[in-house]
């Protein structure tokens, strides 16, 4: 199982907010692939897939603010 982490962003920021999911659970995913859009105060990005499998549980809902190291899903 490989968990889907908020990395590390621009210096100062510690936060996001979750806008978007590109799948849902149960979904197949590749690694690699765009998975979910958030937003901080400097930017709006894509975190992708750290693995190829299935999206098994999403754990910030879409709106959800989120602090770097945070799980926001796992793959398997």
């Amino acid at each position: 199982m490989y968990d889907v982490i908020l990395p590390s962003l621009a210096e100062g920021v510690d936060k996001a907010h979750v806008t978007y999911w590109f799948r849902s659970e149960g979904d197949d995913v590749k690694e690699g692939e765009d998975l979910v859009e958030l937003v901080t105060d400097k930017a709006t990005f894509k975190l992708p897939s750290p693995a190829s499998g299935t999206l098994k549980e999403i754990l910030a809902a879409e709106g959800t603010e989120v602090k770097v190291g945070q799980v926001l899903a796992k793959v398997q």
